[in-house]
């Protein structure tokens, strides 16, 4: 089976589809990436690559071809959606160009903001008389309202437009949370939606490597560690009234592991609250992760008060389940649920800082054995519901459900 897959992100960025692609690859399936000039997180191009131009390059196995864009830079809306629509646009002037050579038996598509990015699959695939496959990562445009980048009603409800289009003409929509399906049925209610997760990179269920970096303040007392992106979707705000409910109880220490747009004002808020509980080390590369993860005490996830983000499962939440350790969800909805079905830990609404603090004391309070238990619990679900290869193998059988290959061959 030929595969293109269609993600604005890859390999060097970190995403999930860079260890999808790698499995693809193992199961003796071409696979070529049709992607963007790597850019993220920190908003600039990274060194080997150019903004404009195409680019053709061999990774993981696969034949990735990149498009041309503009950089997203860092805080700044306009450059960020310039990001998004330049992919668009190359896309669709210069893919059917560049791809001209490659047949394919079905198109993915990795769904992650901006879900624009489906436009140039759909142009190829109306082309080529290619069937796609849309995995919905994140739901716009409810996102962008709730994460404030986009306000305005009449622009909201174009974007609601484009999305219904995109959904229309996709053949089948894969999502990564069981509550995200009413959310896409409302938009198509006759389209086929499948309930597909997300995994983490196998690197999580493992034992660390020796010369994973060191993080000082994970050397004693009860470590709460958060980890990903720092922005204003995570509510950060939580930690640092949490923090400050618990200054008197110095055992508790909140590490958190990561950048964004919310990092500086946390920064401000150590001093302004003079808060000796948080510490905030940045950001680290994703195979140091394994082991701060797993000298943490209690592992924390963060979403906003928003009814969009209860329907939202955080893919930390997989990555927290694969090394084992209890955890602590201050989110609403599925999120929530996961952590409660697994018996992996405590849950408390999402933005409540009292609740968050009050979870932790409940913790730190029970004995390492009840702890080790809840992390046991947590890395059982996963292995049932969330394992790698097991979704590896899901998702081929989706991509044959479209394709015209028969199943068994490759």
């Amino acid at each position: 089976m030929n595969v293109l897959v269609v993600s604005q992100y890859f390999l060097p960025e970190g995403f999930r589809i860079n260890d999808l692609v790698q499995s693809l690859v193992d199961k003796n399936i071409t696979v070529d990436v049709l992607a963007g000039k790597p850019n993220y997180p920190e908003g600039l191009i990274y060194p080997g690559y150019r903004a404009w131009g195409w680019q053709v390059e061999f990774l993981l196995g696969a034949t990735v071809y990149r498009l041309p864009l503009f950089p997203r830079g860092q805080r700044s809306t306009w450059r960020l959606a310039m990001n998004y629509l330049s992919f668009v646009l190359s896309g669709v002037l210069l893919a059917p160009w560049m791809l001209r050579k490659r047949s394919y038996d079905v198109i993915f598509v990795y769904g992650v903001s901006p879900i624009l990015q489906a436009i140039p699959a759909l142009l190829l695939g109306w082309l080529r008389g290619i069937k796609v496959v849309l995995w919905v990562q994140d739901l716009w445009p409810a996102s962008l309202e709730a994460t404030g980048y986009v306000r305005n009603p009449r622009l909201l409800h174009c974007v609601e437009c484009v999305v219904r289009f995109i959904y229309r003409r996709t053949d089948l929509i894969l999502v990564q949370s069981q509550g995200f399906i009413p959310h896409v049925a409302k938009l198509v209610p006759d389209q086929s939606i499948v309930y597909y997760p997300n995994s983490v990179d196998p690197i999580f269920s493992r034992p660390p490597t020796a010369s994973s970096p060191d993080i000082a303040a994970l050397d004693e007392g009860f470590c709460v560690v958060f980890a990903g992106n720092v922005g204003a979707g995570q509510a950060v705000e939580v930690i640092a009234d949490a923090a400050t409910i618990l200054k008197h109880h110095p055992a508790i220490r909140f590490v958190v592991i990561g950048q964004g747009s919310r990092w500086d004002w946390l920064h401000a808020q150590i001093h302004e609250r003079h808060l000796t509980n948080l510490y905030l080390p940045g950001r680290y590369p994703l195979d140091a992760m394994p082991k701060f993860l797993q000298q943490a005490s209690a592992l924390l996830v963060t979403l906003a008060d928003e009814p969009i983000f209860a329907a939202t499962v955080p893919n930390k939440i997989q990555a927290y389940m694969a090394v084992g350790r209890p955890i602590v969800a201050c989110l609403n909805g599925e999120g929530a649920r996961l952590v409660i079905e697994a018996n992996a830990g405590i849950a408390v609404a999402a933005q409540d800082a009292q609740g968050l603090a009050d979870a932790l004391l409940k913790l730190y309070a029970l004995s390492d054995q009840e702890r080790v238990a809840l992390g046991n619990n947590a890395r059982d679900y996963f292995k049932i519901h969330f394992d790698h290869l097991q979704l590896t193998d899901q998702l081929i059988e989706h991509l044959h459900s479209q394709s015209h290959i028969k199943k068994g061959y490759p």
